[in-house]
């Protein structure tokens, strides 16, 4: 057998898995609430709608008359666009009210208060705990290596047990932003007994391979990404999980009817016709991340800008950090301060700006650098 045909029969194997068995008992006895837009399957949009105790006779709007009327609860254009768009089967996409709504799906589906527990890689994405808190069930933190910000395979091991339920992983990571390293994540997803979640929101500054198309080879794999970061959508609030078909049959028995508004579903279709301009913006994202990267290497007070494969820098600056911060926000730039957090001493997070943002920065980061 010749190398070519061993990786094609590699990519149909598909691992077998038990589903139900990690889904909590009231989740797979409870009824979904139905909506009377789910009930009512016709696509026709001429029809009269006496069904959902709307107000037929419109809103007090000049400018439209639509909004009376429930959105798509199971958002189908949106979801056939997203489909076109990313090459991912319909079936596979569920959207979330941004990805924290989806996170708090995850764990409400898959963990038992008290009982069960998830695992983070810090520094990490906050809602991972945060959610986990909320729903009572323990966070198990296993911080990345340090310097690299790579997963640590023989700690994660050992931790693992009987009730280790969900694994959240970040690439790009936030806030570090560098790639996870492919294979340590395929060694996670293939050997774990529960649910991994790979969280992709900033993929599309990447160029790390997509988990999503391969989705079909892993049944407990939920791969996560947005419209809030390339596609330049934050506002809309639309997160997007692509998962097998019977985690979104869960997902969607378990969120509330109408999680996204007509309004973000009308103008995220109108975003992603517009596929020309998408990649205009990424392009120029992507070459002023290298300019920034080469300016503030060049300054003196900053020790270390860290590799990124997203839309922000990780930049360590020893003695000057919180004060730099302060005198940024003093001169109306305002960044993020990342100190606190575990392996970012004396770091600051910056967000690729457009240019003339970006030269400001840079421009005030100097002077500040002089004076000190």
């Amino acid at each position: 057998m010749n190398l070519k045909k061993k990786d094609m029969d590699n990519r149909k194997k598909i691992i077998n898995f038990d589903l139900n068995s990690l889904v909590r008992d009231n989740i797979l006895h409870v009824s979904p609430y139905l909506s009377a837009r789910e009930e009512y399957t016709s696509n026709n949009k001429n029809s009269i709608f006496l069904d959902a105790n709307e107000n037929s006779f419109g809103a007090p709007l000049s400018f439209s008359n639509s909004y009376n009327r429930y959105p798509d609860p199971l958002q189908i254009e949106l979801k056939k666009k997203i489909s076109e768009v990313k090459n991912i089967p319909f079936s596979k996409i569920f959207l979330g009210n941004g990805s924290d709504e989806i996170i708090d799906l995850i764990y409400r589906i898959f963990s038992r208060p008290k009982i069960d527990h998830s695992i983070i890689f810090p520094p990490t994405y906050g809602m991972y705990e945060i959610s986990g808190r909320i729903h009572g069930v323990d966070v198990m933190k296993i911080t990345l290596i340090e310097d690299e910000y790579q997963l640590n395979l023989n700690k994660i091991e050992k931790v693992i047990n009987p009730y280790s339920k969900i694994i959240f992983i970040c690439s790009p990571n936030n806030p570090t932003g560098n790639n996870i390293k492919r294979e340590d994540i395929k060694n996670i997803i293939e050997k774990f007994k529960g649910i991994v979640v790979l969280d992709e929101a900033y993929i599309d500054f990447s160029d790390q391979k997509s988990f999503s198309v391969e989705i079909e080879k892993y049944p407990n794999l939920i791969v996560l990404q947005t419209l809030s970061k390339s596609w330049g959508l934050a506002g809309l609030r639309i997160g997007i999980a692509i998962t097998s078909e019977n985690i979104i049959q869960w997902m969607n028995k378990v969120k509330t009817p109408y999680n996204i508004n007509q309004v973000s579903q009308k103008i995220a279709i109108k975003a992603l016709e517009n596929k020309d301009l998408f990649f205009y913006y990424l392009k120029s994202i992507l070459s002023e991340r290298k300019y920034m990267e080469e300016s503030l290497k060049k300054i003196s007070i900053i020790k270390k800008v860290y590799p990124s494969s997203s839309n922000f820098l990780l930049v360590k600056i020893p003695f000057y950090a919180k004060n730099l911060y302060q005198y940024l926000i003093d001169k109306n730039i305002v960044v993020r301060d990342r100190s606190k957090l575990i392996l970012c001493d004396e770091c600051l997070r910056i967000t690729i700006g457009t240019h003339k943002e970006n030269k400001y920065l840079i421009d005030k980061i100097r002077k500040y650098s002089r004076v000190e």
